[in-house]
């Protein structure tokens, strides 16, 4: 799997529009809100988790199309569904490959957009593990959705449409493990982290049953 790891990571990289396309987005998205709730630090750094998160969630969602699309396109995803790689494995892959180009660098650009917010100072640590932890569940979950739809004209609202609902766990549970006053974020933190390992368990299996689905 890993030549499909690397490849889908080229790709991204050479295209622009798994990398700097979403560390774009998320720049844009955290440099925007002070100018509409003002510049109150205290209120900025009351709301910074939820906007971090939010602004990441968002950013996945750009790039989650484009996952199987362009290989339905070229008809690379029906030679890859005849190589001995099971479908589940490509879906693995292609999901890791995601979260190489997304979740990771938006993990690493929040510390920085967290000064920005007037983030706590000792919320860093958790801003970090939670978007380490929990950006894995985004890209698989995007990767489930991205198999449903692959194929469909203009399918990338009905993506966002499937895909935000199942989000909102992973957004709340983020969000609250930085927020002042949390008495046990570890706790949170673990429901994030069973949350991104049952992901990664279960649902490359339900992206084949999907992918096979729509190959027929």
């Amino acid at each position: 799997m890993w030549p499909l790891i690397l490849r889908d990571i080229r790709l991204a990289l050479r295209s622009g529009g798994g990398f700097v396309l979403t560390l774009a987005f998320f720049l844009i998205v955290i440099m925007i809100v002070p100018f509409g709730v003002g510049a109150d630090l205290g209120l900025l750094s009351r709301i910074a988790p939820g906007i971090l998160w939010i602004g990441a969630l968002l950013s996945c969602l750009l790039s989650l199309d484009r996952i199987f699309q362009l290989d339905w396109e070229d008809g690379t995803l029906e030679a890859l569904a005849t190589s001995p790689i099971p479908l589940s494995g490509i879906a693995t892959a292609k999901a890791t490959a995601h979260w190489l180009t997304t979740g990771l660098p938006i993990t690493l650009a929040s510390l920085p957009l967290g000064y920005l917010l007037n983030l706590n100072h000792n919320s860093y640590f958790l801003l970090l593990t939670s978007l380490a932890i929990g950006t894995p569940a985004l890209s698989f979950i995007g990767t489930f959705g991205a198999a449903l739809t692959v194929g469909v004209k203009r399918g990338g609202l009905l993506l966002s449409l499937l895909i935000l609902p199942l989000y909102i766990p992973t957004l709340m549970l983020g969000a609250q493990s930085m927020s002042v006053g949390t008495n046990n974020p570890i706790e949170l933190l673990a429901l994030i982290a069973a949350i991104s390992f049952m992901c990664i368990a279960l649902l490359p299996f339900a992206c084949a049953i999907a992918l096979r689905a729509n190959l027929k």
